[in-house]
């Protein structure tokens, strides 16, 4: 009967530690980094030298410039020249203050997308961003820099669709914040910590093993609920725009990766250490 016992409360805590980890980190992520400006700009800027975000912007610019530009046979030379200018100029401290300003601004979207009643598209609005390329191209004298039209051109980083769905999760794990998170180490150490007292050093061994065991579940479940939510937001993103979506996307969960890493890594160490020990206090006997 006590083993009966002690194997149901095994699975039951295993279990839990499974499912309260990815809860856990992504209501924490939610309220502490997606819903905070600060946080959510210090993810996001670092990109302004990302190599497809670069690309996409000089893309976007050239695209909008050449809709005013008519040069006959001399179409795509001037094209490919405004290109790689408008690419020179991804690299300068002038486009990264601009890219920034453009993702404050989008922040906003994202607060309104996910908070709100109707989920609404998330994008970069990129105007202030070639307006300062116009700016820039035309004080070096750069051939036609004066016609590239300054007005809203987006990188759509979250689909409308993609919004409605994630808009309820979202909800509720905002809601519950930290506590999830508060709740597992509770729970963790409680289990951890009152086995050996009631049950012997054999059995906080057992358990030990058990809970690592949840811990490297629930991390790898983690690891799967972020890739599956990349694959989903990338498939609904227009194809011009997903290198650069796939960047933010990347930048933005890249704190949620990270604690795949540490939770992985104390659960089997945690799990290691339980295994040896039960099999050390038996030999032992």
């Amino acid at each position: 009967m006590r083993t009966t016992l002690s194997a149901a409360l095994s699975a039951v805590l295993l279990v839990l530690l499974t499912v309260l980890v990815p809860v856990s980190a992504l209501s924490a992520w939610v309220d502490l980094e997606l819903d905070d400006t600060d946080r959510y700009l210090a993810a996001v800027s670092p990109l302004a030298s990302d190599e497809d975000v670069r690309e996409t912007v000089a893309a976007l610019v050239t695209d909008e410039a050449m809709k005013s530009i008519d040069v006959g046979p001399l179409q795509d030379t001037v094209e490919e020249f405004l290109h790689e200018a408008a690419l020179s100029f991804t690299a300068t401290e002038t486009f990264r203050r601009a890219w920034d300003s453009a993702n404050r601004a989008a922040h906003q979207d994202v607060t309104a997308a996910l908070h709100g009643e109707d989920g609404q598209a998330v994008t970069i609005d990129l105007a202030p961003v070639i307006k300062e390329v116009k700016q820039e191209l035309t004080s070096r004298g750069v051939p036609f820099a004066d016609l590239i039209p300054v007005r809203e051109t987006s990188i759509t980083v979250l689909p409308s669709d993609r919004a409605d769905d994630l808009r309820s999760s979202f909800g509720w794990l905002r809601h519950c914040s930290v506590w999830p998170a508060v709740g597992t180490v509770v729970l963790l150490v409680l289990v951890l910590g009152l086995t050996p007292a009631r049950g012997g050093l054999r059995a906080g061994f057992v358990t030990a093993a058990v809970a690592g065991g949840g811990l490297v579940l629930g991390a790898a479940l983690l690891r799967i609920a972020v890739a599956v939510g990349r694959d989903r937001v990338l498939d609904e993103v227009p194809g011009t725009d997903r290198g650069a979506a796939a960047a933010v996307y990347d930048a933005l969960t890249a704190s949620l990766r990270t604690t795949v890493w540490i939770v992985l890594l104390a659960g089997a160490v945690l799990a290691v250490a339980g295994l040896v020990g039960r099999v050390t206090a038996a030999r032992r006997r």
